[in-house]
């Protein structure tokens, strides 16, 4: 499982002219770079020039997968700063080849006008001891201990996982950019179960998955190193894509972040015995 001081460290960005920088690589064991790395370098890097205000939405949109051994240059562009908003985009390519490009929406704290907020879904509390990642680890745990895995498995359109980054620096923007990093992890894996025969252990095998957008909005500050509850729907998939949604909320019940993502989701030609 990752090291969580493996991650914070690969959010440190490289300064390599005005509005550039080079971004270390975070390794997954991926076939390609894991798009939540793209997504959390993409937080921090348009964060840079916006002190004082915090993310409040990142869109991406995914043009090309980032391959793994090959650098990762970031240019980042501010388009407007002002007392209450500001924005940047961010685009990420190695090479000639553009990866990802997204716009970060900043905000400004004020005062509440009117509040409300979902509540969370019933599931317990926090694991004592989670399925997966040590003290040290990005740690997981599916509610119901369900296999996305497994393609013999079905169920509704849902998975409930509970996550953790134990150690995380405890600051506004980590807290932003390790959640960034963890929310493009199981949404095509819920699309996903419902249909018999299909499952993530397919994915780059005879499956072709990878996410097309992702938009991530923050509603409150959280810490970076507590148990979050990321509640995942997928209301439709179809004509090779996914759409699936999330809330994210505390142990306490608090509601902190919302996401959305549109994935491709279809099956790989299949090869003849000759190699034609």
């Amino acid at each position: 499982m990752l090291k969580v001081d493996h991650l914070v460290a690969g959010l440190i960005l490289e300064p390599t002219g005005p509005g550039l920088y080079r971004a270390p690589e975070v390794e997954t064991g991926h076939e390609v770079i894991f798009g939540g790395q793209l997504l959390a370098q993409s937080v921090v890097a348009a964060a840079a020039d916006h002190e004082g205000k915090r993310a409040k939405t990142l869109h991406t949109v995914f043009a090309r997968g980032a391959a793994p051994g090959t650098p990762l240059d970031v240019t980042v562009d501010t388009m407007h700063t002002g007392r209450a908003f500001a924005s940047s985009t961010v685009t990420i390519s190695q090479g000639d080849r553009l990866c990802t490009r997204s716009l970060v929406l900043f905000t400004a704290d004020e005062p509440d006008f009117i509040h409300h907020a979902d509540e969370a879904p019933s599931v317990g509390a926090p694991p004592e001891t989670p399925a997966s990642g040590g003290p040290d680890e990005w740690q997981v745990q599916i509610v119901g201990d369900v296999d996305i895995a497994d393609p013999d498995l079905v169920g509704p359109p849902e998975l409930d996982v509970w996550t953790r980054f134990p150690g995380a620096p405890d600051d506004v923007l980590t807290a932003q950019a390790v959640l960034a990093f963890a929310s493009d992890g199981f949404l095509i894996g819920t699309a996903m179960r419902p249909h018999a025969g299909v499952g993530q252990s397919q994915a780059h095998r005879t499956l072709a998955t990878g996410v097309v957008s992702h938009t991530l909005t923050f509603h409150e500050p959280f810490p970076a190193d507590d148990w979050l509850l990321l509640a995942h729907r997928s209301p439709h998939a179809g004509h090779g894509r996914s759409y699936g949604r999330a809330d994210v909320f505390t142990p306490a019940g608090a509601l902190v972040a919302s996401y959305v993502q549109d994935a491709m989701l279809r099956p790989m030609p299949q090869r003849d015995p000759a190699g034609a």
